[in-house]
């Protein structure tokens, strides 16, 4: 079963700076638990069917204007209607007046009033997004991530195998760390992955031996980000004799996160080889895929090339 997560309205109301034109005395406890948003245009003149009331509504210019067609009466009507189906809130946009009913309707039935002075369209495409990221389901993973030349590279492997010695020589090479230790994945878009550190644990990496340092301080705060898109995950597994590795990269592997496959690559580990290096390389080379060249492709067909030019000429 899927867990259903929420945010508190007050802390969407902080982020967005919204005036409070009315909250109950509860409005600090309630919560937001989808990131669908309405604006109620048939609901104003009664179409309830399928109405879900769960979702924030939003007035804009075209609400506001026809409500001011209608007589005072009317007004009240078409806010009680709303009102008492128990909505998380009504939010007024572009400072749009308040009309007597609606605040009359909102008191009588404990509903928050707010309004924004920012236009109705950028206002919901940035408060689907803001609530897509806190609603979004997530799940945690015992790896490094880190990014590399604008790539989010996720690290997996046994505990002690590398992952953090290695996060720390890319940090020394220029790259930044999102997370140590515990990754929280979040699906924040139908195709997308975002990871980040737990707040207790972020910017800290741990290393055996030392022990726990602080990132942000070692190295400046150029050496550390919040949190970053999920573009290849990294296996790292200690060298297996025997085992077939692939040597040209032809290979496409995934892993399934939340539903969204992740390009996979499993790098052996023997003594002397340079993670960092190998992980810079694996990251300018997923660059390149994802702009539609694909180096071990190209060699293929310039061997196959080759052998069909040789038998040619026997």
């Amino acid at each position: 079963m899927e867990t259903k997560y929420s945010v508190k309205l007050s802390q969407v109301m902080e982020e967005f700076e919204m005036e409070k034109v009315y909250v109950p005395d509860d409005y600090e406890e309630r919560l937001v638990t989808t990131s669908s948003i309405n604006r109620p245009g048939m609901q104003l003149v009664g179409f309830f069917t399928h109405f879900s009331n769960d979702r924030l509504q939003i007035m804009g210019v075209v609400e506001i204007m026809y409500l001011k067609t209608l007589p005072a009466n009317e007004r009240k009507k078409c806010f009680e209607m709303l009102f008492k189906r128990d909505i998380p809130a009504l939010i007024i946009c572009q400072g749009m007046e308040i009309f007597p009913e609606c605040l009359e309707m909102a008191e009588k039935y404990k509903v928050p009033l707010l309004r924004t002075d920012i236009d109705t369209s950028a206002f919901e495409a940035e408060l689907i997004a803001s609530l897509n990221n806190y609603l979004a389901p997530r799940i945690t993973r015992h790896g490094v991530m880190v990014e590399v030349y604008g790539e989010g590279i996720l690290m997996l492997g046994e505990s002690g195998i590398g992952k953090s010695e290695t996060a720390v020589e890319l940090l020394k090479r220029g790259h930044r760390l999102i997370a140590d230790d515990a990754v929280e994945i979040k699906r924040i878009a139908y195709n997308v992955l975002y990871g980040s550190a737990p707040e207790i644990i972020r910017h800290y990496i741990e290393l055996r031996g030392i022990g726990v340092v602080d990132v942000r301080r070692l190295f400046g705060m150029g050496s550390v980000k919040t949190y970053e898109r999920l573009d290849l995950i990294v296996n790292i597994e200690h060298w297996v004799d025997g085992k077939m590795y692939d040597r040209l990269g032809l290979e496409n592997n995934y892993t399934n996160v939340l539903g969204v496959k992740i390009p996979t690559i499993t790098v052996p580990v023997t003594p002397g080889r340079n993670l960092a290096v190998i992980i810079e390389v694996a990251a300018m080379n997923n660059r390149e895929k994802k702009m539609g060249y694909n180096v071990a492709r190209e060699f293929t067909q310039r061997i196959n090339s080759q052998f069909d030019r040789k038998i040619g000429t026997v």
